[in-house]
């Protein structure tokens, strides 16, 4: 049984089951509390588990997420939301320096069992520096698991697989898919880390995307599907560790990817794919692994130059032509 569910009360309901089933678990941030979070993901939280597990934050993230890397080295495991990552920057000496490697810098003395999470990437008009994708930047640091998910019931079993995980996790949502609805199984549901989701069967062309980018990619398959071309969307859900499987075993089966990145493309996590699928696929490739990436400048405010800066359906299509050899 399932029943439809947006993305913010998927993970609601994660933070819920977990902090009942485990009073070591807390959640804390920027309005988590009194105002129910930005996002309203911990809506009624707070009334139900009072302020020493769901605890109101200054506007300093350097500082309450070095408050939650301390608590993970002893024993708890907190939840620290971000009201969007690109507030995080502020506290990536705590996540790079500190969580990512309390594990190694204590000969395996230490676990650091934390969760951040909060909105990457673009949300519409909100600028330069309020609109930048950060899995590319997590998923460099060794240490750190890095989730992108914007599927309701992913991100419910992610979560919840985030939060019972003894190392460090990223994960990374969407600001302007919070309202996004699909079903979510009843009762407990855990998506196992490091397994990606075919999310439309193909046979011409592999489609390799992640969080909103993923939508752009089902929407060229289906247009594709119009014009006779048979497109296979792979939906990476998480990043590091990156499912090279499912990515190697459908290039093979259909000889041509194109990965579709919402990210600037220097140093993306479309790079890292591109390198892999070359790597360990060469031989069945038909045509050039081809990247439809973010343009390579900071988001302007411009609606109109938004749509241009932003991947699409019909970048995506016109990519997919080009390595199938097809014009128009």
């Amino acid at each position: 049984m399932s029943r439809e569910l947006t993305l913010r009360d998927a993970l609601r309901e994660a933070l819920i089951e977990e902090m009942r089933r485990d009073d070591t678990v807390f959640l804390m941030g920027e309005e988590v509390a009194q105002y129910d979070g930005a996002y309203k993901v911990s809506k009624g939280l707070l009334d139900e588990f009072g302020a020493r597990r769901v605890i109101d934050t200054p506007i300093a993230e350097l500082g309450f997420a070095g408050i939650g890397v301390g608590a993970a080295m002893n024993g708890l495991r907190p939840v620290i939301e971000f009201m969007t990552w690109n507030f995080a920057i502020l506290a990536f000496d705590q996540i790079v320096n500190n969580a990512a490697k309390t594990l190694s810098q204590s000969a395996g003395q230490f676990n650091c069992p934390i969760v951040f999470r909060g909105p990457s990437g673009a949300a519409g008009q909100l600028a330069q520096q309020h609109s930048q994708t950060f899995e590319s930047w997590m998923a460099n640091v060794p240490g750190l698991k890095v989730i992108s998910c914007i599927d309701p019931a992913d991100a419910k079993g992610l979560l919840k697989a985030a939060i019972r995980d003894n190392n460090p996790v990223c994960m990374m949502e969407s600001e302007i898919m919070y309202g996004h609805k699909g079903p979510v199984p009843e009762g407990e549901y855990i998506v196992p880390i490091g397994k990606a989701a075919v999310r439309r069967e193909g046979k011409d062309v592999t489609l390799v995307s992640y969080n909103k980018m993923t939508l752009v990619a089902l929407d060229a398959a289906v247009e594709l599907a119009k014009e006779g071309i048979s497109a296979e969307v792979i939906d990476l859900r998480t990043i590091r560790p990156l499912d090279v499987e499912t990515i190697i075993n459908s290039v093979k089966k259909t000889n041509r990817c194109i990965i579709v990145d919402e990210a600037w493309p220097f140093a993306s996590v479309s790079s890292e794919v591109a390198y892999t699928v070359q790597r360990l696929a060469f031989d069945y490739l038909d045509a050039p692994v081809v990247r439809v990436s973010s343009a390579d400048t900071s988001l302007p405010y411009a609606s109109t130059l938004v749509d241009e800066f932003m991947p699409n359906p019909s970048k995506v299509i016109k990519a997919v032509k080009e390595v199938m050899y097809v014009k128009g």
